[in-house]
């Protein structure tokens, strides 16, 4: 009897022995890291540029998703469309696509960090819901979305600059753009903190605390609560003031964001965002974001930046010369 024990002791043993580290090491890195207290640990840098728009274009209506084919057109084409080496101030010349419409060039391609590649699942756009890929906005809403206070850029005083425009903040949730596509997220067992790159805002979620804020107090990022619903954080946020402008939402916008950790390098992001003052139903949007290492530097904007200055002098000039020659 104790050599029959002892057999099957030594025949689990060479089985054990005889399976690969390999095999092990691969599943315990497919397995995202967790904190102390057991929920993933979704904290580091992560990049969510992206080439694919928020909106489906009318040229792929009823198309869901690109063949591979299709995907690596519609990068090249893209990216040669927005490449500002190749935008003509005069409107003309060979060497420019046809469809440059010319105009003014603030600084060229070396400047910018936007997407260059399309979303992993090769989606037509970020909208995912509803399925025809668009913004589902009521009569006469798509004219006010966009950015900043009033109807968006002017040039009386600096009060009717947009708020981005003047460095103070930028709409949520954000989206792929020009550049500084990157986040930062913190993470301990009562607070989630994401320091956004562009104009260096930051958003402290405190989590399965308090309730939201009375109404009457309003914050131009919301007021934002966190919980864990499994492996997903659920952050809610409202209390929006009316100077932000999400796609025509102002301060009756409602976002509900879900961040997942997909695996080591991929934190997948989803928000749903509702105003029945703006759009006719919610609508929701995806993609995923991509971790990379290293750190995320100081983006510099600050309202009393030199542009505002230049800004505001040039319509006082433009102003002028209109008055002389009486064409205002």
């Amino acid at each position: 009897m104790k050599n029959r024990m002892l057999a099957v002791v030594l025949t689990v043993l060479a089985v054990a022995l005889l399976t690969p580290l390999s095999s092990v090491a691969q599943n315990a890195a497919e397995m995202p890291a967790r904190t102390s207290d057991g929920y993933p640990d979704i904290q580091g840098v992560w990049d969510f540029r992206t080439i694919t728009p928020l909106e489906r274009p009318d040229a792929l209506s009823g198309q869901e998703l690109l063949t591979d084919e299709e995907a690596a057109t519609f990068e090249q084409e893209t990216y040669r469309r927005q490449n500002r080496d190749l935008i003509d101030p005069a409107k003309g010349g060979a060497n420019y696509p046809p469809e440059s419409q010319g105009g003014v060039v603030p600084y060229n391609e070396f400047w910018y960090d936007r997407g260059t590649r399309v979303v992993e699942s090769r989606s037509t756009s970020l909208i995912v819901d509803p399925p025809d890929g668009k913004i589902p906005y009521i009569d006469g809403a798509r004219q006010g979305r966009r950015r900043g206070a009033g109807n968006g850029r002017g040039s009386d005083t600096w009060t009717d600059r947009s708020l981005w425009e003047r460095c103070l903040s930028r709409e949520l949730p954000r989206m792929s753009g020009a550049y500084n596509n990157n986040l930062q997220i913190f993470q301990a067992a009562d607070y989630v903190v994401i320091l956004n790159e562009m104009v260096h805002e930051v958003r402290i979620i405190p989590l399965d605390g308090p309730a939201h804020l009375e109404t009457n107090i309003r914050q131009l990022q919301g007021d934002s609560r966190g919980h864990w619903e499994g492996d997903t954080l659920i952050v809610d946020t409202t209390n929006f003031t009316n100077q932000t402008n999400f796609r025509g939402s102002r301060e009756n916008l409602h976002l509900v964001e879900r961040f997942t950790r997909d695996d080591d390098d991929t934190l997948l992001y989803e928000f749903t965002v509702e105003d029945s003052t703006a759009w006719t139903q919610p609508w929701t949007g995806a993609f995923d974001m991509a971790r990379i290492d290293g750190v995320m530097y100081e983006y510099a904007c600050h309202e009393a930046n030199r542009g505002m200055t230049g800004l505001l002098a040039g319509a006082r000039v433009q102003e002028a010369e209109a008055a002389k020659t009486g064409t205002r």
